[in-house]
């Protein structure tokens, strides 16, 4: 049973009989006071028929009135409005209860989709910038798969760029490599933390010293040639890393099927570039290998204004540089060989990028060439999934007092301290797995209540509140409903009998909830599911605040009260799984 599909349908046999356009016949959601569902469609109508809307949203209503699912009304200007029988909201409820698939519609095709979304570099440290690409990349993986998408997930390490060159040559200046290179019969082995000085020193090395950036840059030429020891010097710095990268990966909670790296699509780079010699559409400029991707006439906007209050446009898109002048691979070069990569290991309908707003450009130019090229099937959908800033209280971006990125490692555990202190505050001590689920609900919640592609403040303190609309307070919901059904001692539920307008609120907001996941997938953003769930979350709360549930005398009633808990917690539980948020049995 499913209360919208019974209302379209009703519709469409009166809008046959009348002649009118059966795919007008629909229903949204309706704010209007005493009013579930209403179809605003008479309006439309009346402009093809030469009537008035009134009139028709009289007629139409008139026709469908005694339903046993719902009461009819047509109201000025000329809008159906359809008021939800407690009869059907009982019958919905029981089936939502039992129901394995949560009685969610899945895409009517189901697509084979790669999710990239680590963003992760090899030999340096994660920081604060790469934290939402693996919150936002699992939910919207288990989005997908739950509409019936099947979807490979890959990290997509960036483990071949300069970065390797700047740790090796900044270590061999520091003589930590002297055993490798043959200068000492010492070995010092290299650790994370060694990385993690060296990049910072290495990276602002680089731009005063010229002589030191140019060494760097033969380096990581020399890794990417397999040239020794360079290259053994590089696996190590990779392993570390990854090591590292997994584990506060684990924390928060991100799946991923493949740890591929830039590195895996090298034995693609020759190809790739051939084929684009192949099609004439590679050329030489200034000593290296480009591919132009500006379309005629094409213009790209700045966030700058003339005089006179215009848009000022800067040149069309800049090239795909496929080689330096020194033979080197680039970022582009690597990203293209990856999406060949991909198509020869997997049938793919659709690959989708998460990463921040700032590389835009660059996957617009990728996406162009691999579409020109044929590297990118043309049915193949190649989607850039931009994010924005994660900024502080102050509205700037979230940094340190001294100005350096937050490690992402010190954020994790700086929330999980911080909701172990709140559970100190509530007489709980000592429970650390606890005080992580906590922390990387409010966190996650926090950000992804927010459109993906917005700028949103980082206000872990708010984030952390049992009260209000925090992932916190959506997991006390459900920890509230075990300690209910924990001391009814499983008792035996009944049936759901919806009589009251708490009640009537609940099972809406549980239907609109289920609505909601087709709405985040189609705008590939979590924040409607987050308004959902809370919606329901609130609607429970104030249904517990008004009814003795477990002093029930009347047997059936709090049956069916116990039922409807269950029936809260099944699909709250659902919803926090699809943020990727855990729900705790006790809070």
């Amino acid at each position: 049973m499913n209360i919208k599909n019974i209302i379209e349908t009703d519709l469409k046999k009166v809008f046959e009989k009348y002649g009118y356009d059966k795919n007008l016949a629909s229903v949204v959601f309706s704010n209007r006071e005493g009013c579930d569902f209403q179809c605003n469609s008479a309006f439309n109508i009346a402009k093809s028929v030469g009537k008035n809307p009134f009139e028709i949203a009289s007629a139409i209503a008139e026709e469908l009135k005694g339903s046993k699912f719902y009461d009819i009304e047509a109201c000025h200007p000329a809008f159906i409005n359809f008021r939800i029988t407690n009869f059907a909201f009982s019958s919905q409820a029981n089936q939502l209860l039992e129901d394995e698939n949560f009685g969610i519609e899945k895409n009517g095709i189901s697509k084979n989709v790669l999710m990239d979304y680590g963003g992760a570099n090899v030999a340096k440290e994660l920081h604060i910038g790469h934290l939402r690409s693996p919150i936002i990349g699992e939910s919207l993986r288990r989005l997908y798969i739950l509409l019936g998408d099947k979807v490979i997930s890959d990290t997509h390490l960036g483990d071949w760029g300069l970065q390797m060159g700047l740790n090796i040559a900044q270590l061999e200046d520091e003589g930590v490599l002297e055993f490798y290179f043959g200068r000492s019969s010492e070995k010092i082995d290299i650790t994370m933390e060694m990385l993690n000085q060296a990049y910072p020193k290495a990276s602002a090395r680089k731009k005063i010293d010229e002589d030191f950036r140019k060494r760097a840059e033969d380096y990581t030429l020399y890794v990417q040639q397999h040239k020794q020891p360079y290259y053994d010097i590089y696996a190590i710095m990779k392993d570390l890393s990854i090591k590292r990268i997994k584990e506060n990966y684990d924390k928060l909670g991100a799946h991923f099927d493949y740890w591929y790296g830039e590195s895996d699509a090298m034995p693609y780079v020759n190809q790739a570039v051939q084929i684009f010699k192949d099609k004439n559409l590679a050329k030489s400029s200034q000593g290296a290998l480009i591919v132009d991707v500006a379309i005629e006439g094409e213009n790209i906007a700045t966030d700058k204004k003339d005089e006179n209050g215009n848009v000022l446009y800067k040149n069309p898109m800049p090239p795909v540089i496929l080689q330096k002048s020194n033979g080197g691979d680039i970022y582009h070069t690597t990203e293209i060989a990856t999406i060949l990569m991909r198509n020869k290991m997997f049938d793919l309908d659709k690959i989708v990028y998460i990463t921040d707003n700032r590389q835009a450009q660059h996957f617009k130019q990728v996406f162009r060439a691999c579409k020109m090229a044929g590297i990118s099937p043309e049915n193949q959908e190649l989607l850039h999934i931009e994010f924005g800033t994660m900024n502080g209280k102050d509205g700037k971006p979230f940094k340190t007092r001294n100005g350096e990125m937050l490690k992402l490692e010190d954020i994790i555990n700086s929330v999980k301290d911080k909701a172990a202190q709140k559970l100190k505050d509530n007489g709980i001590e000592n429970n650390e797995e606890l005080a992580l689920d906590i922390g990387m609900a409010a966190m996650k919640f926090g950000d992804l209540s927010n459109t993906i592609s917005k700028d949103y403040v980082f206000d872990i303190d708010k984030f952390l509140s049992f009260e209000g609309k925090t992932g916190p307070y959506i997991q006390y919901t459900v920890a509230r409903i075990n300690s209910i059904l924990s001391k009814a001692n499983d008792e035996k539920t009944g049936e759901i009998i919806v009589s009251t307008d708490e009640e009537r609120k609940i099972i809406m907001n549980i239907i609109k909830l289920n609505s909601s996941y087709k709405v985040c997938y189609k705008e590939n953003s979590l924040n409607s599911l987050c308004e959902a769930v809370y919606d329901v979350a609130s609607a429970f709360s104030t249904f517990y605040n008004n009814t003795k549930i477990l002093t029930e005398e009347d047997e059936i009633k709090k049956q069916s009260y116990l039922s409807l808990c269950r029936l809260v917690k099944k699909y709250i539980t659902k919803s926090l799984y699809v943020l990727g948020i855990n729900t705790p049995e006790k809070m």
